[in-house]
């Protein structure tokens, strides 16, 4: 999340009132449509109890860093992604207790502390949002070593990322193992619903193609080490940090996918709205 903040200046806030269309549909699309989908596919394959929970907890959960990425590649507009991952960022502060709240009730209603308690609200707000703030501090004192830092963080990002998903898996193992055959489907199908409907639902509100692209990616990748981390550190659960970690494994393989079909559908587009 510092190397989110890195990235960002009040600008990227300011930017939504260029294109408020994509951005709106974008963001309801990730904080409403998205935890819907999620719900079903949850209850569909039976998921029940922490599991379920985490993961609610992983869609509830800001676009991922590597969206921008992929959206470069794919053709989209990446200022568009890099203000959306702002915005979420801080929604995500009022959205993801609330998502994960209303999951622990109906999926835990037996355990004795349901919901998450005020000191659990100051928790997600410091580990989500303080870190951006700090990094956009940084960024508006020190632009040129925030931008010379810009690749490094990202190589780091993805390293971190991946020994969150190497621990989470190291303290649940056998959690993992009796439920990779639900949590697999359930996290590619997410994956690809998540791209589908981050894409087509804009460009049925005639959003530009790369605007499109960009809400796609944006929602089909997660940020995977905030949910990890908050099940861990916030929610004290182990086995809750599991559909996160499978998630983010899986999430890259549809985003390549989709990430290759759209550039060359850009390829041989007539113009630039197909």
């Amino acid at each position: 999340m510092f190397g989110l903040g890195l990235t960002l200046t009040t600008a990227d806030f300011a930017r939504v009132a260029k294109y408020p269309k994509a951005a709106i549909i974008a963001l309801v699309c990730q904080v409403v449509i998205l935890p819907a989908i999620c719900l079903g596919l949850v209850l569909a394959f039976g998921l029940k109890g922490v599991l379920a929970v985490g993961m609610m907890l992983l869609v509830a959960s800001p676009g991922g860093t590597s969206a921008n990425l992929f959206s470069h590649l794919a053709g989209g507009d990446v200022a568009l992604n890099i203000t959306l991952t702002a915005i979420n960022s801080v929604l995500a502060v009022f959205t993801l207790p609330i998502v994960v709240g209303l999951s622990m009730a109906h999926f835990m209603a037996d355990d004795a502390e349901v919901g998450l308690q005020p000191a659990k609200f100051v928790q997600v707000f410091a580990i989500v949002l303080v870190p951006v703030a700090i990094g956009m501090l940084v960024r508006r004192k020190f632009e040129a070593w925030a931008l010379k830092m810009n690749d490094p963080v990202r190589i780091a990002s993805v390293v971190v990322l991946v020994l969150v998903i190497i621990a989470a898996i190291a303290q649940a193992y056998q959690q993992l193992i009796d439920n990779i055959a639900t949590l697999g489907p359930v996290a590619l199908l997410l994956s690809i619903l998540s791209l589908l409907i981050g894409y087509y639902v804009p460009k049925a509100f005639n959003v530009e193609r790369g605007q499109a692209v960009a809400s796609a990616m944006e929602i089909g990748i997660h940020n995977a080490t905030i949910a990890i981390t908050l099940a861990l550190t916030v929610l004290n659960d182990e086995t809750m940090a599991i559909p996160p970690a499978v998630y983010g494994v899986l999430m890259y393989l549809p985003a390549a996918v989709a990430a290759r079909l759209l550039s060359r559908n850009r390829a041989v587009a007539p113009n630039p709205g197909v």
